[in-house]
């Protein structure tokens, strides 16, 4: 059975760093493209960025470009977001994803196209 867990939220200060951690277990992590993805209260889910199975193509969504960036640490069996510049509209449950594809390529963007799911980590930023 395949399990994500999450961990680095917290609470911080505009413009401040957070790293988080997704650790898989029960399969490795080379196995799967990996997604991050938010919720804001009241808000959809949504991408924030995502690592294809071989970790050579990603993706970001417009808002996170040049501040979040995804890695992959496959003998970790870990995905990590680091998170700089952070903003108050950062603020969010982070959850991170894995899409068992075998054949897929690219980055998987939508939240259909991933299996697995963390419980989230929350991440508040403070003005």
């Amino acid at each position: 059975q395949v399990q994500l867990v999450e961990s680095g939220g917290g609470l911080v200060q505009a413009g401040d760093s957070l790293r988080l951690s997704c650790v898989v277990s029960g399969r490795t992590v080379s196995d799967y493209a990996m997604g991050w993805f938010r919720q804001a209260p009241g808000k959809e889910r949504e991408i924030v960025a995502g690592i294809s199975r071989s970790g050579g193509r990603t993706y970001y969504r417009d808002s996170v470009k040049g501040r979040f960036t995804i890695s992959r640490d496959n003998a970790k069996n870990t995905v990590y977001l680091q998170m700089n510049s952070l903003k108050p509209e950062d603020t969010a449950v982070y959850y991170c994803a894995a899409d068992r594809r075998v054949a897929i390529v690219g980055v998987p963007t939508t939240q259909s196209e991933y299996d697995y799911w963390g419980q989230g980590t929350q991440v508040t930023v403070s003005s």
